[in-house]
């Protein structure tokens, strides 16, 4: 259920950048969401969805980027991209590593419309 929570402050913080920078309507919301952060994107989706409607944000799309676990090797200096929660190097089979993305979970960007669509 944390998906709701996580939509409402996509929102809140959408809002604040528009009225901060006098932004033009949003198009779209960018978010990046790492395979470690615990987001069910669908469920992010439907709350986004639910909470923007009848809202001046309710024409407005969340864009949803997916970010792949990868890590680090300590020892061999190899970066790989990390399957099924197996945290071991490919090429030297060492523990030692670092996870470098999939952490993430982030808005992005903002798409805003252009002065001449909006005509």
């Amino acid at each position: 259920m944390h998906e709701l929570a996580l939509a409402s402050s996509i929102v809140s913080a959408v809002e604040h950048e528009i009225a901060r920078q006098n932004l033009p309507p949003i198009k779209a919301v960018v978010v990046r969401i790492g395979a470690l952060s615990d987001v069910v994107p669908e469920a992010l989706q439907f709350n986004f969805e639910a909470i923007t409607r009848d809202t001046a944000l309710a024409t407005t799309q969340l864009i949803i980027e997916h970010v792949p676990l990868e890590a680090h090797c300590r020892d061999c200096h190899v970066d790989f991209q990390v399957h099924n929660l197996v945290f071991q190097c490919p090429e030297c089979a060492s523990g030692q590593v670092e996870v470098t993305q999939g952490e993430e979970l982030e808005i992005a960007y903002l798409e805003v419309e252009d002065a001449t669509e909006s005509d």
